[in-house]
C-alpha cells in the first residue's frame, strides 16, 4: 500500500472527543502495519504529537474503523481504536461512546449506510465488545445534517442531536455486570465496585484516598501520589474483573465519585487510565449510573435521587444525562443517552514518508 496519495480519512468531533474516522479498506489488514500508520498519522509517540493530526491528548487521539456489516441485525461494523499520546501503542481493548456518535454520520457519508428522509436509524456492530448500538442520525433530504439545537455539556455551542440506546451491554468486556460476584470489594483498603456495563471501571469514593471529589482536572493531573495509588487499585482490579494484566491496557478506568454540587445523582472525577478525564466516557457514564442503584456499593451510599430511568452524572465540565432502564426486578435492560456529533474537515491524510505498511 503507497501511501503517497494520502488515506481518505473524515476527522470529527465524537461526543466530547475528536477522532480519525477511516474506511477499513483503505487501511492494511495487517494489524502491525496498521497500528505502526495510525501511530504515524496522529504524531505518537510524542508527548506534542507535533508531527501528526493528533491533539497532544487521548481525548484527541482516537480512530473509527468502519466497515460493512459483518452481522445481519447491524448496518456498519466499528472498531474502536485508542492511539497513545506519548506511547508506540495502539490499543483495542475498549470501545468509546464518544466517538461512536459520529460512526452513523460518517458511514452515511462514506456510502455505507443509505440516508433516508428526515432522520435515519443506524445500528452499529461495535466490534471491540460485540454489541449492537442503535443511532438516530438527522438527515433531512436525504444528508446528514449536525445543526440543531442540542447540547451537551464539554461542547460549546448547539448541534443535531444522536441519541443512542444500548442493550446487552453488561459485561461487556469482563463477562458479567460484576466480574467478581460482589458489589463492594476492598483493594488496598479501599472500598470500591469493579463494574462493567459497557466500560470496566473501578469506582470509588473520592474521601476514601482523602480527596472532596471536586478537585480540577488539573490538580488531580498533577497528584503523583494519589495516580500511583489508583494505579495500584487498578493493576490489582484487573485480573478480578477477568482482564488478566491490565499495566498496558487502556482498561479499567478508574473513576472517583462524591455527592453532586449541580443537581445531579453523583460527581465524577475520570481517569483513562492515567490522565484525568475532561468529562467522562459515554459508557463509563453508564457504568456509574448503573451502580448508583445497587445498594451497598460506595456510589449508592452517596448518590442522589435513583429512582426513576434518567441519571445526571456529574463531570468537571458539567453534566451527562444517562437513561437506564430496569425491569421490575430491578435489572438494567438498556441504557443511552444524547451525543452531537460534527465532521471538521475531510479529505485526506499523510502519515510520515518512512511508514510503508
Amino acid at each position: 500500500m503507497n501511501n503517497d496519495d494520502g488515506i481518505p480519512c473524515l476527522w470529527m468531533r465524537g461526543g466530547t472527543s475528536k477522532g480519525a474516522y477511516f474506511l477499513a479498506r483503505d487501511l492494511p489488514q495487517d494489524v502491525a502495519a496498521r497500528d505502526a500508520l495510525l501511530l504515524s498519522i496522529m504524531g505518537s509517540p510524542d508527548p506534542m504529537q507535533i508531527d501528526g493530526i493528533g491533539g497532544a491528548d487521548p481525548l484527541t487521539s482516537k480512530v473509527a474503523i468502519l466497515s460493512p456489516s459483518s452481522r445481519a441485525d447491524a448496518d456498519v461494523d466499528y472498531l474502536f481504536l485508542q492511539v497513545f499520546v506519548d506511547q508506540a501503542l495502539v490499543s483495542d481493548a475498549q470501545g468509546c461512546g464518544n466517538i461512536l456518535a459520529g460512526v452513523g454520520p460518517a458511514a452515511i457519508e462514506r456510502g455505507l449506510v443509505p440516508a433516508q428522509d428526515d432522520e435515519t436509524p443506524v445500528r452499529i456492530h461495535m466490534r471491540n465488545t460485540g454489541e449492537v448500538a442503535r443511532a438516530v442520525v438527522q438527515t433531512p433530504g436525504g444528508r446528514v445534517s449536525y445543526a440543531g439545537t442540542a447540547r451537551i455539556d464539554g461542547v460549546p455551542g448547539t448541534h443535531a442531536p444522536v441519541p443512542l440506546m444500548f442493550k446487552g451491554i453488561a459485561g461487556s468486556m469482563c463477562g458479567s455486570l460484576l466480574p467478581t460476584g460482589n458489589a463492594v470489594d476492598v483493594i488496598d483498603g479501599i472500598a470500591c465496585t469493579l463494574i462493567d456495563n459497557g466500560m470496566p471501571c473501578v469506582i470509588l469514593r473520592a474521601d476514601a484516598v482523602g480527596l472532596t471529589g471536586q478537585e480540577s482536572r488539573e490538580a488531580l493531573e498533577a497528584d503523583q501520589t494519589l495516580k500511583s495509588r489508583l494505579e495500584a487499585i487498578r493493576l490489582q482490579a484487573g485480573p478480578l474483573m477477568n482482564l488478566g494484566d491490565v499495566a498496558k491496557k487502556s482498561v479499567p478506568k478508574m473513576t472517583m465519585i462524591s455527592g453532586p454540587m449541580q443537581g445531579g445523582v453523583v460527581s465524577t472525577r475520570s481517569f483513562i487510565p492515567h490522565r484525568c478525564h475532561a468529562t467522562i466516557g459515554v459508557f463509563a457514564a453508564i457504568s456509574v449510573a448503573t451502580v448508583c442503584t445497587l445498594k451497598g456499593t460506595p456510589a449508592a451510599q452517596i448518590a442522589t435521587r435513583t429512582e426513576g430511568t434518567q441519571f445526571s452524572i456529574e463531570h468537571p465540565s458539567g453534566s451527562m444525562k444517562v437513561i437506564v432502564e430496569r425491569d421490575q426486578s430491578g435489572n438494567v435492560t438498556a441504557a443511552g443517552l444524547l451525543r452531537t456529533t460534527r465532521k471538521l474537515f475531510e479529505g485526506r491524510v499523510f502519515p510520515a514518508s518512512a511508514v510503508r505498511p
